[in-house]
């Protein structure tokens, strides 16, 4: 399968026939398919809506922030004060690093990827999930840790938290 400049999958005339054959129809406006012929006259005389690979003008960083500028969670926790609900959960004696740490994820526009993490532990906790306890370098961040999305106080460890954030 190929893929456009900003990694979206682009479909095939065979691909788009097996969504059809295996009932996917209600999928097929969510893709992007290479305008071709038979995909043409697919879109054309049936009640499909397809997506037509178009070399949209723009820059590859400029895609990468119209996407992160809405992430799928609910309007409360786009709205939640993400760093003072840290700053709650944080110790006195390490909230020098949780500063430290927050500082780079507000310099790197990252606070609602922090909100949709809380959002997505929250949803873990509520439907009674289990999740990992930590992997890679992800269990560097106290941040991480305060929030639920790992099990490793990278603090109690001496870890590194630029490990994460490099």
């Amino acid at each position: 399968m190929q893929s456009d400049k900003y990694g979206n999958p682009i479909f095939q005339d065979n691909d788009i026939i097996d969504l059809i054959y295996k009932g996917h129809i209600d999928q097929l406006d969510q893709i992007i398919v290479n305008e071709t012929v038979g995909i043409k006259q697919l879109a054309e005389y049936s009640e499909i809506n397809l997506k037509l690979n178009q070399n949209f003008d723009i820059e590859v960083a400029d895609f990468d922030k119209i996407c992160q500028s809405d992430w799928f969670m609910p309007e409360e926790y786009k709205k939640l004060d993400i760093e003072e609900i840290l700053v709650t959960l944080c110790p006195k004696e390490n909230y020098q690093r949780l500063i430290e740490e927050l500082e780079e994820f507000r310099e790197r526009n990252m606070l609602d990827l922090l909100r949709v993490l809380k959002y997505t532990v929250d949803t873990l906790k509520t439907n009674s999930i289990v999740w990992g306890v930590g992997r890679g370098s992800s269990v560097a961040s106290y941040v991480l840790f305060l929030l639920g999305v790992h099990k490793i106080d990278s603090v109690k460890y001496n870890l590194d938290w630029r490990e994460f954030l490099r």
